[in-house]
């Protein structure tokens, strides 16, 4: 599942009551969303750069793509 749809699904389930009766998002609704949202870009973004530095560092101790997880052998 891409990020996208992950996090559409957290923050729907999280911010939105099953049994709404409007048809439009209430105050607190949209702030809930609005922070599901920014946490998961939050997340994403750290994620990222954690994982990329640890990719430079494999490759500069000559270790490749693996990651620094295992992977490969």
């Amino acid at each position: 599942m891409d990020m996208h749809n992950r996090m559409t699904k957290v923050c729907q389930a999280k911010c939105i009551p099953v049994d709404y009766r409007e048809s439009e998002l209430n105050k607190g609704e949209s702030v809930c969303l609005d922070r599901c949202v920014s946490k998961f870009f939050e997340t994403y973004q750290k994620i990222s750069e954690i994982m990329q530095d640890q990719q430079q560092q494999a490759q500069a101790r000559g270790g490749g793509g693996a990651g620094g997880f295992g992977f490969g052998g």
